[in-house]
C-alpha cells in the first residue's frame, strides 16, 4: 500500500467523489451552501469552512449530531455536493484523531452546490449516537472540544 497523499488547497484533484455533505438544515437542489453561519458544534461560533466527506457513514454523523445537538427531531439530512473552489484535510480528524484521515473528512471556504438528497442513507444506531454526544460532551466539560477553523 502506498503513502497517502495529503488533500491540501493546492493538490486536491487526486480525491474523488461523489461528495457528502450531512447536516440539520433542509435545502434544495442548485442551493449553495456558504461558510459564515453558525457552527452546528459549537454554540456562538461561527463557522469559517464547509465540511463535507465522500463517505456516507462520516455524513450521517455531520447530518445525526448537527440535529441532535440542536435539539431537533429526527435523522437529519445527507446530500450530495459539489465544491466549487479547493479543499483540504480536514484537520480536526486527519492525523489528530484519525491518523491518515480514515473519515475522509475534508473542508473548504468555497460554496457547496447542492446536487441531490440521498434518501436512503444509513443512520448510526441510538446507542452510537448517544456515546458520540456524550464523548462530545466530557470534551467541552474538560475545554478540549477544540476546533481548527
Amino acid at each position: 500500500m502506498g503513502a497517502r497523499a495529503p488533500v491540501t488547497y493546492e493538490q486536491h484533484d487526486h480525491v474523488a467523489g461523489p461528495y457528502l455533505h450531512g447536516t440539520r438544515s433542509e435545502v434544495r437542489p442548485g442551493d449553495e451552501l456558504v461558510a459564515g453561519w453558525s457552527s452546528n458544534f459549537q454554540e456562538g461560533r461561527v463557522s469559517n469552512h464547509l465540511y463535507f466527506t465522500t463517505l456516507e457513514s462520516t455524513a450521517a454523523w455531520g447530518a445525526q449530531l448537527a440535529t441532535a445537538l440542536a435539539g431537533l427531531e429526527g435523522r437529519g439530512h445527507v446530500y450530495v455536493v459539489e465544491p466549487t473552489g479547493p479543499f483540504e484535510d480536514d484537520p480536526n480528524v486527519t492525523d489528530k484523531r484519525f491518523p491518515g484521515n480514515p473519515t475522509e473528512s475534508y473542508r473548504t471556504r468555497h460554496p457547496l452546490r447542492v446536487l441531490h438528497e440521498v434518501d436512503d442513507w444509513q443512520e448510526h444506531p441510538p446507542e452510537a449516537l448517544q456515546a458520540m454526544l456524550d464523548s462530545l460532551a466530557r470534551l467541552r466539560e474538560q475545554g478540549l472540544d477544540v476546533i481548527e477553523d
